[in-house]
Formats: C-alpha cells, structure tokens, sequence
C-alpha cells in the first residue's frame, strides 16, 4: 500500500492521505461516498501535534460528497471548563442539521465500559456522544441484534414483551434476539481492543467502528474517514469488504496507519459469507 502525501485529480480508493481533511473532500466528487465514519479532535481534549480544524466547511464539504441516503457518523465529547461543560458537540449537531442540511437520524449513546471520567461535584461520566446524521432517508440499515435472556419463554397474557415476541401453536414467546438499543457498552481503543501493535493517544475503538460501518453500509460501499488517526476505519472497512478512503494531517499518525493496514488480516465479510 502506497503512502501518497498529495494528489492529482480524483483521490483514489484504499489510500491513506497525508492531508487535511478539507483538502481531501474538496477533492471528491459530488454524491460519491456512502459513509462517513470519523471522530474529530474534542475542544482541547485530544493532543493532534498542534493541529486544529475548520469545522463548517468540513460539514458543508460532507453534505456533498455522500451519497443521498448517505450517512455521517460524528463521534464527539466536550471540554470541561471551569467547571462547565463547553457543549461543542452539541453546537455542531445544530450546525449539521440546521446549516449543512442533513437529517440528525439518531443520537447513539457510547458506554465506555471501565474508563469512568472523574469530575468535582458530579457523577463519574463514562458516556459519550455518537451523532448519525444521513442526506435524506438512510438508503442502508443492517441492524445489530443481541440475543435475549429470556428467549422462549412463554409470555403472559396481555404483555406484549419488551424484547419482542414470535407466535407458536398460538402462543406468543420471547425471540432468540433483539435488535440492540442506541446504548452501546463498548471498550475504549487505548490497546486493549486490538492486537495490533499501535500507539496513538486516542485509537477508535474497532468494535465502534465495525458497527457503523456494518449498520450503515454494504459490501463494496465507500467509507470515508477524514480524521484518520491510527487507521481504525480503514481498518474495519477493508476487513469487512468496504472501500476506504482516509487522511490525516499528520504525516506520523498516517505512517501509523499505514503500518497497521500492511499487517495481515483475514477478510471477514469472506468468512462471515462462508
């Protein structure tokens, strides 16, 4: 896999660009993305080598390379100054919705299981925002099911069960699975969520990753990720039979990606099909 710093015309799919996220979309074609998966730098919460970004153009840029029906998925958290929370993702909601034109389809809430944040005068906070906004309706929804604790047991009269129920000889029953709520209980990507031997101080968890572009895309789409970081998109998207594009201005966090997408890895969508 080739590292390219720049290019000439149209980006091409299945490289890692060394540049700013503005840049790249600009170089995309109308409608030509289906996802967009991408976490950017929180307020001052995340340490990117001094790097910032312009956030308006960016999510008027997004608007019009994805696909109708395409989705964003913007994962985001605030800075806690002077005790106040700076509420800058949910500016940017707003601003995506009101401003850039898209839909605000769901808000998916991420447990992040065992780092609790510890504040003066509150609750441990161990939530953080995940905003899916589409153009349009999402023209792809493959849901994430969990399975039930009670599948099969025979529901009472009058209930029409929580988790969803089936009909057998006239009975109604708890289903084996359930569609999984917009609460996600997933690990942090600090190392213990991949095997892969990479040091970023703020890796994307693959789980996070693999859900989205899962749910939201199909085989052969395009997913996009203009704030690269340790690859985790581009990860997830070639393992699981997507096309990837993604950057970042950070030519050491772009060699960090490049270095773990060269590792080898085993098509899943392939064994998953088997």
């Amino acid at each position: 896999m080739e590292l390219l710093p720049a290019f000439v015309g149209m980006p091409e799919v299945n490289k890692v660009y060394n540049v700013d996220a503005l840049t790249l979309l600009r170089a995309l074609a109308d409608n030509s993305v289906d996802c967009v998966v991408t976490s950017p730098p929180y307020d001052n919460l995340r340490t990117y080598n001094g790097y910032s970004f312009e956030f308006e153009p960016i999510a008027r840029e997004t608007y019009r390379v994805l696909k109708p029906g395409g989705v964003c998925v913007w994962v985001v958290d605030d800075a806690l100054i002077d005790g106040s929370k700076t509420l800058t993702g949910f500016k940017q909601a707003l601003y995506f919705k009101e401003v850039a034109g898209f839909n605000m389809h769901q808000r998916i809430t991420w447990i992040k299981e065992g780092l609790p944040h510890i504040r003066p005068n509150a609750y441990l906070e161990d939530t953080e925002d995940i905003y899916v906004f589409s153009k349009g309706t999402p023209k792809t929804f493959n849901p994430m099911y969990r399975r039930n604790k009670n599948a099969g047991a025979k529901l009472r009269k009058g209930h029409s069960g929580i988790n969803g129920f089936e009909f057998t000889d006239g009975h109604r029953f708890v289903r084996e699975e359930s569609i999984l709520t917009n609460a996600w209980i997933i690990g942090v990507g600090n190392g213990k969520t991949t095997k892969d031997d990479i040091k970023h101080p703020a890796m994307f968890p693959e789980e996070l990753a693999r859900r989205h572009i899962e749910t939201w895309t199909n085989t052969g789409d395009l997913v996009l990720d203009y704030f690269c970081g340790s690859g985790t998109t581009a990860k997830m998207a070639r393992q699981y039979g997507r096309d990837y594009i993604t950057c970042d201005i950070s030519l050491a966090y772009c060699e960090l990606a490049r270095k773990r997408l060269a590792l080898p890895y085993t098509p899943l969508f392939a064994a998953l099909a088997g």
